[in-house]
């Protein structure tokens, strides 16, 4: 019996020994953000030339690693890798707006420069949106494996799949989650705890849309919690801290959790 359970293991290695670490896979995606952001460490390239030689060369590591993880078996991965480095630079538009989002929306915040290197809610979007352009290409596995990277570092947790607009801002970020079929408008913010998730984790619901919709202009604040796939939060509304959402509401809403709070004024309390 133990025979074949080391047989077993071993058939699966080999089958593996390609397949380059997690911690590679998101190295390449940390070499793609260094590029584009030099601000983020001393790897700044100084020529049209050194980054355009930099581009090439992360997109053939990327063909390697469509290679390496079997992404596909009948796919173009040379094609996807092209395809994926033909639309740099959309990402990089989108990502200058989170930037902008952040630096606008935080009284923090006092630069650019500050955000790019300190941020975690922007160090988050930048694995989703590499992830979410991958996902687009039908490349399975690989963006996951980023965005679970980044909710290591940063304890936010998006999915590849989910649908995020432009100016977006993630504030703290801390225990954010945002389901794999979520939709995010333009110029949403996100506080800290906040959750996007479905109502129902069955497996039969892996192809429905089981997660919120977050249209335009929407405030989030800290510990909110909105469920299910047909929940539409409408434009321009705010969501406050600690709400449990699990119904629609129309655009311009303030939704807000009401506990009482009892303060004792003037009385000197007895702890001994």
């Amino acid at each position: 019996m133990q025979n074949l359970l080391i047989q077993q293991i071993l058939d699966k290695q080999q089958k593996l020994e390609k397949v380059p670490p997690n911690a590679e896979i998101a190295q390449w995606a940390s070499k793609l953000v260094c590029a584009l952001y030099p601000e983020l460490s001393d790897c700044s390239l100084s020529s049209a030339e050194a980054l355009a030689q930099a581009f090439q060369k992360l997109e053939v590591e990327l063909c390697q690693m469509l290679d390496a993880t079997r992404a596909c078996s009948t796919c173009n991965r040379t094609g996807i890798a092209h395809d994926f480095f033909q639309q740099l630079p959309e990402l990089y538009r989108l990502l200058n707006t989170d930037i902008r989002a952040i630096l606008d929306g935080d009284p923090a915040a006092k630069s650019e420069f500050e955000v790019i290197r300190a941020y975690p809610g922007f160090q988050a979007l930048c694995f989703y949106r590499i992830a979410h352009s991958l996902h687009q290409l039908s490349v399975p596995l690989i963006p996951r494996i980023l965005t679970e990277h980044a909710h290591s570092k940063t304890g936010i947790d998006i999915h590849p799949a989910a649908e995020i607009g432009e100016y977006c801002m993630i504030d703290h970020g801390t225990g954010v989650v945002i389901g794999e079929t979520t939709r995010i408008g333009k110029r949403v913010k996100i506080y800290q705890g906040v959750t996007l998730g479905a109502l129902s984790v069955d497996k039969s619901m892996a192809s429905t849309k089981r997660h919120p919709t977050i249209e335009d202009h929407v405030i989030l604040y800290s510990g909110a919690t909105i469920l299910g796939g047909e929940t539409v939060v409408g434009h321009h509304s705010i969501i406050g801290g600690n709400v449990w959402l699990t119904e629609s509401v129309p655009a311009g809403s303030l939704v807000f959790h009401n506990p009482e709070v009892t303060v004792l004024e003037g009385k000197t309390l007895n702890y001994t």
